[in-house]
């Protein structure tokens, strides 16, 4: 299984995302993939937000090592299921997908919390602690669901 994790610039909400699916992924010795991009390239190759990678390291994440790229349409042929942090990442992803019609593989990543409500993770770029904390939170409930949902059978249904 391989699953994406999408925001705008790849260094705050999907980094947190990759990390904290990953972390569960390894505690629960599930054979998966996981990635992040953006759908904006201004910080391509950067190292994730610095309270990004503060949030996670106090939840034992390491993000540190992950370095911002650009979501591109060939992600949706190479991943099972792409997760968005927000509206906006999702019509930039449509976009830039066109009329692909592996965008069915696309939700926000909240619907896995409160399904069909649509709820976006805020962004917590201009917002300080408390935010990047607030987004770690949801984040991490979020991927509670997906090994609830897709790890009792190991396997990945879209």
């Amino acid at each position: 299984m391989k699953i994406l994790m999408v925001c705008l610039g790849n260094i705050c909400r999907s980094p947190l995302a990759e990390g904290i699916l990953k972390k569960k992924i390894r505690e629960n010795h599930f054979d998966w993939e996981v990635d992040s991009a953006g759908t904006e390239s201004y910080h391509t190759g950067e190292t994730p937000h610095p309270l990004s990678q503060k949030t996670a390291l106090q939840h034992g994440v390491d993000i540190s090592l992950h370095r911002a790229r650009r979501f591109t349409k060939s992600d949706l042929e190479k991943f099972d299921k792409i997760y968005a942090m927000a509206k906006d990442a999702y019509k930039e992803m449509e976009s830039i997908a066109g009329k692909n019609t592996y965008m069915k593989k696309v939700d926000l990543l909240m619907n896995e919390v409160s399904p069909g409500k649509d709820l976006s993770v805020p962004d917590p770029w201009y917002g300080g602690r408390e935010e990047f904390q607030q987004a770690y939170k949801l984040i991490d409930a979020a991927c509670d669901q997906i090994i609830f949902k897709y790890g009792s059978k190991n396997t990945f249904r879209t």
